[in-house]
């Protein structure tokens, strides 16, 4: 929930590219980001894996007209619509881009290679037909925030009443990381995203540190499995309605321009 994903960044750039607000290189290296290399298998005409320039021309010759996202979880098929075969391996993912207008998405695949201490991240995009439907579970900006601004007030309550708001160097070490990807965080979304888009965004980014903390950050004020199992179950409608919001931030500039 804490990292910004993938298929947001191809999304987000790919439209932008799409709308001609930005150079083909501008939108490939936003993309890649600190990654090593991303290549799509699968795309239609193509016998062997090619790199994201001639694969976004090519879905923009195909028919795409815009990029959604999907950051699916087990039970929840967030932002897909079938068919199985796709929704499985983006469940597995835990995200995808769906293409509109060309009935393709994609799925990405994350491998690390080279020596110890030299480790590069490696992506390879799998292309493979979608569903043209209504994407499952996807709120619009207004819902998404006046959903937000409610789990940001549940999140912050469970946090204190478990005592984790400031339980140590780990909890403080994660909160310090997002203010540092919140200084940049206006340029997570491409040129062409609303400005309410943007907020939506950080606010979501913001929810989800504070499930991560919650999370990940030990036992905090609970002393037993039925406590921490109550946790968890607490935070399950939070983070569900972060990863929403995240969905719809992405995936507005396609709803704004009228492309369903």
């Amino acid at each position: 929930m804490l990292s910004e994903p993938r298929s947001g960044r191809l999304a987000a750039w790919g439209n932008a590219l799409l709308a001609g607000l930005v150079s083909p290189d501008d939108a490939v290296t936003a993309v890649i980001g600190e990654d090593a290399v991303h290549r799509v298998e699968g795309l239609p005409g193509e016998s062997a894996p090619v790199g994201l320039t001639l694969a976004l021309g090519r879905l923009r010759a195909l028919g795409a007209s815009g990029l959604r996202i999907a950051l699916p979880a087990p039970g929840h098929p967030l932002g897909l619509s079938g068919p199985p075969e796709f929704n499985t391996r983006a469940l597995e993912a835990e995200e995808a881009v769906l293409c509109e207008g060309a009935a393709l998405g994609l799925v990405p695949e994350v491998y690390e290679a080279g020596p110890a201490g030299d480790v590069h991240v490696e992506v390879v995009w799998h292309c493979l037909p979608v569903r043209e439907a209504p994407p499952a579970d996807v709120p619009s900006l207004g819902e998404a925030e006046r959903e937000l601004a409610e789990a940001l007030r549940d999140a912050t309550a469970l946090l204190s009443r478990l005592d984790l708001a400031g339980s140590g160097p780990v909890a403080e070490a994660a909160i310090d990381a997002y203010r540092a990807r919140a200084e940049r965080g206006r340029e997570v979304l491409a040129p062409g995203y609303p400005p309410r888009a943007v907020r939506v965004l950080e606010l979501a980014q913001r929810v989800g540190l504070l499930v991560s903390v919650a999370s990940e950050n030990g036992p905090g004020g609970a002393v037993s499995a039925s406590e921490i199992a109550a946790r968890a179950e607490a935070l399950r409608p939070v983070e569900r309605t972060a990863r929403r919001a995240q969905v719809a931030a992405y995936n507005s500039v396609v709803v704004e321009r009228g492309v369903r």
